[in-house]
């Protein structure tokens, strides 16, 4: 590698976290292993190239690889989504949600959605955000956390008094399903647009495992491409049908929020949609709900509560304080000593600080990704639990350590996934 030669500190940097990955369990939802052929293309010589505008419209020359590389991304992600407009150049799942905002809403206006410690995300409007001070955000809540069934008619009724401009669907750590049909109906019947925030779920729809929002008469869908989907970091937009939405939205995004895109994230993104559109990615996603009913069966099995009651998704999120006495940051710490990473998280709720939370949030397309089964994934269950009730058995931990070490080594990291 050239960069072994000219930084040895960075090459360094990037060798430790190759050598993390291969030897330790991702267990945080949000995160995935990307294809050689994806990362290829994102260190791709489109690195070089600016094209700010849009296919057939660009403000510099030189464009028809560019050109060619954003239709093969936007074809593709249209054929996986059933949309009819894409836009493939914003360049995170929050800048994506922002363009959205700029683009259906004007200063002061009223957007409905999920309470952030109800497994929302920050950019629902969460006040250290720069949206909240533009826009003015209501939120909904679950109805009961112990079975994470939302209060849909509480919903109905704060967007009858507050007539929000956009119902947003969406979270990142709710782990049942929504119920799209009813969005929709409340957002018809208050003149709002339905949009759904799908950052961490999109592949599971992509993979036919979850149910597309568009079916039930959403506006929007935006998202992330690099969880679920296996792609480069990244987002997008996408509209189901409505050219004047799609118009406004390509508009915020650029000139309005963002210059040239990185073309070679566009590129990598084509490949990842292109992996999506295998029959083998819809294998993958109905694999990744199966795991999660594996390690949600451990869980119940040792009376640790699970936010929502258990998974309908990827994802889990327990209260490890309320249940085992350990809080999320120590639960998160001690894991990762044994080489599995989660991230510490918030319930609903919680009495504790953000930083030093109850509970946990882990999940399964990473490891379902390194070909893990419904046994791999009930074993990797128990050994948390084991680790988490025994945080300074230094014995324990070392035999976990060893036992995460040989499961890795077991199912490594694959370079192809068609």
């Amino acid at each position: 590698m050239y960069i072994e030669a000219q930084d040895p500190e960075v090459a360094a940097a990037i060798a430790g976290e190759e050598d993390r990955e291969k030897h330790g369990l991702e267990l945080i939802p949000s995160e995935n292993y990307a294809s050689h052929a994806v990362r290829e293309a994102n260190g791709s010589i489109f690195t070089n190239k600016y094209s700010e505008g849009y296919p057939g419209a660009r403000y510099y020359g030189g464009q028809q690889f560019t050109d060619g590389i954003e239709n093969i991304a936007r074809d593709r992600a249209k054929k996986l989504f059933n949309a009819q407009y894409a836009n493939v150049q914003p360049l995170s799942g929050a800048g994506a949600n922002l363009a959205v905002y700029a683009a259906l809403l004007e200063p002061g206006d009223t957007v409905l959605g999920m309470d952030l410690s109800h497994g929302g995300h920050l950019t629902h409007g969460h006040p250290v955000t720069f949206p909240s001070k533009v826009f003015r955000f209501v939120r909904y809540k679950m109805k009961n956390a112990d079975t994470g069934e939302i209060d849909y008619d509480e919903m109905r009724d704060v967007a009858l008094r507050e007539k929000p401009k956009i119902l947003l669907a969406g979270f990142s750590a709710y782990s049942r399903e929504l119920d799209y049909e009813r969005f929709a109906a409340i957002a018809r019947e208050v003149g709002a647009h339905a949009v759904m925030d799908a950052a961490h779920i999109a592949g599971l729809i992509a993979g036919k495992a979850l149910k597309n929002p568009f079916d039930a008469g959403f506006d929007v869908i935006t998202t992330t491409t690099h969880k679920t989907l296996r792609g480069p970091r990244g987002g997008m937009i996408l509209t189901r049908e409505n050219a004047d939405i799609a118009k406004k939205i390509d508009k915020a995004v650029f000139p309005g929020l963002q210059g040239g895109p990185h073309m070679n994230v566009v590129a990598a993104k084509a490949v990842a949609f292109g992996e999506a559109l295998h029959p083998s990615f819809q294998t993958y996603a109905a694999q990744i709900l199966k795991n999660a009913k594996a390690m949600e069966t451990v869980f119940l099995h040792h009376n640790v509560r699970m936010l929502g009651g258990g998974t309908s998704n990827h994802l889990i999120l327990a209260d490890v304080y309320g249940s085992l006495g350990v809080t999320g940051q120590e639960a998160e710490t001690v894991l990762d000593e044994v080489g599995m990473t989660l991230n510490k998280n918030s319930i609903a709720d919680d009495t504790r600080k953000p930083m030093d939370p109850s509970g946990i949030r882990f999940g399964t397309p990473a490891i379902t990704t390194r070909n893990f089964g419904e046994k791999e994934c009930a074993r990797v269950a128990e050994l948390m639990i084991e680790t988490l009730r025994n945080t300074n058995n230094a014995a324990t931990k070392a035999k976990v350590r060893e036992e995460i070490t040989a499961l890795a080594r077991t199912f490594p990291i694959p370079e192809s996934f068609v």
